[in-house]
C-alpha cells in the first residue's frame, strides 16, 4: 500500500508501469520460495520516470535506497566503458554480484544506461538470472534485476501516438499492445546492450515494463510536484509557463515532451522569485 501510494502521488502518466511493477513486486515479495530472481527491464524515452521508478522501489525494499549497502547501480558508460575490457567487466560483474547476494539474499542491482552497455556484457549474469537452486553454493532467488534502457523508446512513443490517432485514449493501452513488440525490438537492436542476449533467448526478463510519452497535462503534474517538495505553494501561472518552455513532439500535433520531466527542476529554478 505504501508502494502504490508513492507511486500514485509521484508517477505520472505511467498506468501501465506502476500497474505492471506493482503486481511483479508484490507477488515476489510474497512469495516464500521464487523459482527464480525477478528481473524488470524498463524502457522509454528520458524523463518519463524509469529512475525515478527504480529509486522508490529501491527505498521500499531496503529503507537507505540507494545509499543502501544492499542496492548496487552501474551506470555503463561509468563502470565499462572500454570495449577492450569487456572480458575483464565480465568477471568483475560475476564475482561482485555473487559476493554480494552471498551478503544479502535480498539484494538489488539496477543497470541504468542499458543502451550504451556493450553487447554480450550484460549476458555474464544469465547464470544468476536462471532457474537455479544455487549457483556454487548460493541461491540468487531473492534478489531483484532492474534494467534501465531509452532502446525502445521509439517504438513505445509509435504505438502511444498510433492510440491517439485512432482517438483512444492512453489508459487503454495494455501491456500486451506493447511488450512483445518491445522485447523483439531490443533483441534485435545492436544499441540496446541486449541484442541477441541469451537473457531475452531463454526468457529470463519477467517483463518489459514500457514508460510512454509525457503529453503536457503530465508535465504539468511534474512542475507542481517539485514546487510542493520545494515548499512552495502551487503558482498556476508559473506551472503554465515551465510546461509552455518544453519542447513537443510530432512536430504538427505538439502532443508529447520529448524530454518527458527531465529538465522540470531547472526550468523551474529559472522562475524562482
Amino acid at each position: 500500500a505504501a508502494l502504490k501510494g508513492q507511486l500514485d502521488a509521484k508517477l505520472f502518466g505511467q498506468h501501465l508501469a506502476k500497474d505492471v511493477v506493482l503486481k511483479a513486486v508484490m507477488g515476489f515479495s510474497n512469495n516464500p520460495s521464487p523459482k527464480k530472481p525477478l528481473t524488470l527491464s524498463l524502457h522509454g524515452w528520458a524523463g518519463t520516470g524509469k529512475n525515478f521508478l527504480s529509486q522508490i522501489l529501491a527505498e521500499h525494499i531496503h529503507p537507505a535506497g540507494l545509499r543502501s549497502k544492499f542496492l548496487h547501480l552501474f551506470l555503463a558508460t561509468l563502470h565499462f566503458p572500454h570495449h577492450d575490457q569487456l572480458k575483464s567487466y565480465k568477471e568483475q560483474l560475476q564475482n561482485w554480484i555473487r559476493g554480494n547476494v552471498s551478503a544479502c539474499p535480498h539484494s538489488v542491482f539496477i543497470f541504468d544506461e542499458m543502451d550504451k552497455m556493450h553487447p554480450g556484457l550484460i549476458d555474464a549474469i544469465k547464470p544468476f538470472l536462471d532457474y537455479y537452486e544455487e549457483v556454487d553454493g548460493v541461491s540468487y532467488r531473492k534478489a531483484i534485476f532492474i534494467f534501465l534502457s531509452n532502446a525502445g523508446g521509439d517504438l513505445i512513443n509509435k504505438a502511444a501516438l498510433d492510440f491517439w490517432t485512432s482517438g483512444k485514449h492512453r489508459e487503454e493501452i495494455q501491456l500486451k499492445d506493447l511488450e512483445p513488440m518491445l522485447s523483439v525490438g531490443v533483441f534485435n537492436n545492436k544499441n540496446s546492450g541486449l541484442w541477441h542476449s541469451s537473457l531475452i533467448d531463454r526468457n529470463l526478463i519477467d517483463y518489459f515494463v514500457p514508460f510512454l510519452p509525457l503529453e503536457h497535462r503530465h508535465v504539468k503534474m511534474c512542475v507542481r510536484a517539485e514546487m510542493i517538495a520545494r515548499g512552495y505553494a502551487v503558482d498556476e501561472q508559473v506551472v503554465q509557463a515551465v510546461a509552455d518552455e518544453m519542447t513537443f513532439f510530432p512536430k504538427e500535433q505538439k502532443i508529447y515532451s520529448d524530454k518527458g520531466c527531465k529538465t522540470v527542476q531547472a526550468k523551474l529554478d529559472i522562475h524562482e522569485d
